[in-house]
């Protein structure tokens, strides 16, 4: 197995494409911390993996500091983090740029971008210590074309994009590998049911793969990037799309 005696973090695991690369890392022989808000989610899918669950709020930093406190309590240590918790766009209305709130501009921002780096930070001196580990943050390829409607979001995912160029620089000295996933559109069960098959087979025709994005599509570069065959890997971001994106 590919991951056998890591320890991963995986941040909004509990449910939709998260709590499948809770899967995917553990059928690859690791010990996997479920992180959700919602808590029960967590536990569920805790339960059926054999991992940790953890109900932490990202946006906050206390939260998020005893997130990682119980990983290391529970297993001793911490390899990875996969930051995927967010606001996505499945949650969020569609509005005009300048007609979104300047609430919801913060509340996103706050999720996405300074969630991601508060978790960030509270596994970096662990990291630091055992001079490894692997952080993959998890973007979109609306960062590349945009996406009308969606500004906060999109903003908050280049945000994300350029995050992981800073970390890669510096936690390399480290020997911490930081690289970024950027999902198209993905038919996880909240898009399911904020799109009707119209819209999804739309996006389907866009692609050079002519077919809907599944959350499976995803796993393989998550655990490729987790890991120690990505080992002279940081820094970079890899589009999982059906070729929506080429570049």
């Amino acid at each position: 197995m590919l991951l056998d005696g890591k320890v991963a973090i995986v941040t909004g695991g509990g449910q939709g494409i998260g709590k499948r690369y809770c899967r995917g890392l553990s059928d690859e022989g690791a010990q996997v911390v479920v992180v959700d808000i919602a808590e029960e989610a967590a536990r569920q899918t805790a339960a059926e993996i054999g991992g940790l669950a953890v109900r932490a709020d990202i946006s906050d930093e206390g939260s998020v500091r005893e997130m990682v406190s119980r990983a290391k309590q529970a297993y001793g240590k911490v390899d990875i983090l996969v930051n995927n918790a967010a606001l996505f766009t499945e949650t969020l209305p569609r509005r005009d740029f300048d007609r979104i709130p300047a609430a919801d501009w913060e509340r996103v921002l706050q999720v996405n971008v300074i969630g991601t780096w508060l978790c960030c930070s509270a596994v970096a001196p662990l990291f630091r210590e055992q001079r490894s580990g692997v952080i993959v943050n998890i973007s979109s390829n609306t960062i590349y074309h945009g996406s009308k409607g969606f500004m906060h979001y999109v903003t908050s995912k280049a945000a994300v994009w350029g995050m992981t160029h800073c970390l890669a620089n510096e936690l390399g000295d480290y020997g911490v590998r930081v690289n970024t996933i950027a999902p198209g559109l993905t038919s996880s069960e909240h898009v399911r049911e904020r799109y009707d098959a119209d819209y999804l087979a739309s996006r389907s025709q866009a692609r050079l793969f002519k077919r809907e994005q599944l959350p499976e599509d995803l796993v393989g570069t998550l655990v490729f990037l987790c890991s120690d065959r990505s080992a002279f890997m940081t820094g970079q971001t890899i589009s999982v799309d059906g070729g929506t994106i080429l570049h």
